[in-house]
C-alpha cells in the first residue's frame, strides 16, 4: 500500500515507473462517493510524481473489473444525490482520461456501466477472454453519465454504440477486440501481467514526449467532447424527474422486471 490513494477501495502498488491500481470494493468492485473522490485525488497525486510514467487499473478478484455504480445510492430517486454522484463520476474519469502518462485498463472480468466507463477513460484496454462489457444503464432507467455515450462512440462508432447502449447488448471479449473496444485479449488471469508489460514499454520513451503525444492525440475530440460530457450529466440528472428512474433502480434491487411507465 502506498500513500497515493486516500481510500482502501483503491489499492496502489508502485512497480518501477508504473502505478498499479486495484479497484477493491467487495463483492463487485462498485463505485461509490468515496472511491470516485479517491480516484480524482489519486490521479492528482500520480500526476505530481514525475517518477510515474504509466498506470494500470484492474479489479480485485477474478470475476469483476467493476460492475459500475452502487445502485443503492439511487434507490430514493433523490435528485441532489444524483447531481453529486454524477459530478463525482465525471470528475473521477475525466481526471483519469487526462492523466499525463499512459493508462491501461486490465479488464479481468465484468466491466459494466461505470466499470466500463472507467476502462473507456483509459488509453488502452486489455481484456481477459472471459470478460464481458456493457453499458446497461437504460435497463434500470438511468444512462451512462461518466463519458460512456461519448467515449464508446469515439471508439466503436455510432452503430455499435447504439447497439450496446440503446439495445443493452453485452459484448464478449473477442467481439470487443473486433470492434476496437479493446486493443488486446489475453487468457483468463493474464490481463494484469500483460498490462504491466505494456506499461513497462512506456518507460522506454521520453516521458515528456509521451505527454505531448497523448495531448495531440486527444486534441481533435476536445472541440466536441466537453460539451457532450456536460450534456450527458445534465440528462442523467433530468432522469431523476421521471417515474422510470425510480422504477428501474428499485426493480433491479428487488430482482424483478421493471414495469416502465414511459414517464
Amino acid at each position: 500500500m502506498s500513500n497515493y490513494s486516500p481510500t482502501e477501495k483503491l489499492k496502489v502498488e508502485i512497480i518501477e515507473h508504473t502505478a498499479l491500481i486495484t479497484i477493491d470494493n467487495p463483492g463487485a468492485n462498485t463505485w461509490d462517493s468515496e472511491s470516485l473522490s479517491g480516484m480524482r485525488e489519486l490521479i492528482a497525486n500520480l500526476n505530481a510524481d514525475k517518477n510515474i510514467y504509466s498506470l494500470v487499473i484492474t479489479g480485485a478478484g477474478e470475476k469483476f473489473f467493476s460492475a459500475g455504480a452502487d445502485l443503492k445510492m439511487f434507490a430514493s430517486g433523490d435528485k441532489a444525490v444524483a447531481q453529486d454522484i454524477g459530478l463525482k463520476f465525471g470528475q473521477a474519469f475525466e481526471a483519469l482520461a487526462d492523466f499525463r502518462g499512459v493508462s491501461i485498463a486490465a479488464v479481468n472480468g465484468f466491466a459494466m456501466g461505470g466499470g466500463l466507463e472507467c476502462a473507456l477513460a483509459c488509453d488502452i484496454r486489455i481484456a481477459e477472454s472471459h470478460a464481458q462489457l456493457a453499458l446497461p444503464e437504460a435497463k434500470v432507467g438511468l444512462l451512462p453519465c461518466a463519458g460512456g455515450t461519448q467515449r464508446l462512440t469515439a471508439l466503436v462508432g455510432p452503430g455499435w454504440a447504439k447497439r450496446i447502449i440503446l439495445c443493452g447488448e453485452r459484448i464478449k471479449a473477442d467481439k470487443a477486440l473486433s470492434l476496437g473496444l479493446v486493443e488486446e485479449v489475453v487468457e483468463s488471469g493474464k490481463s494484469k501481467e500483460a498490462a504491466l508489460a505494456l506499461a513497462a514499454q512506456v518507460a522506454q520513451q521520453s516521458p515528456v514526449s509521451v505527454t505531448f503525444c497523448k495531448e495531440l492525440i486527444h486534441k481533435p475530440r476536445e472541440a466536441v467532447m466537453p460539451q457532450g460530457l456536460l450534456l450527458e450529466r445534465e440528462r442523467f440528472i433530468q432522469l431523476f424527474d421521471t417515474l422510470d428512474q425510480k422504477e428501474g433502480v428499485n426493480a433491479f434491487l428487488e430482482k424483478r422486471s421493471p414495469e416502465w411507465k414511459n414517464a
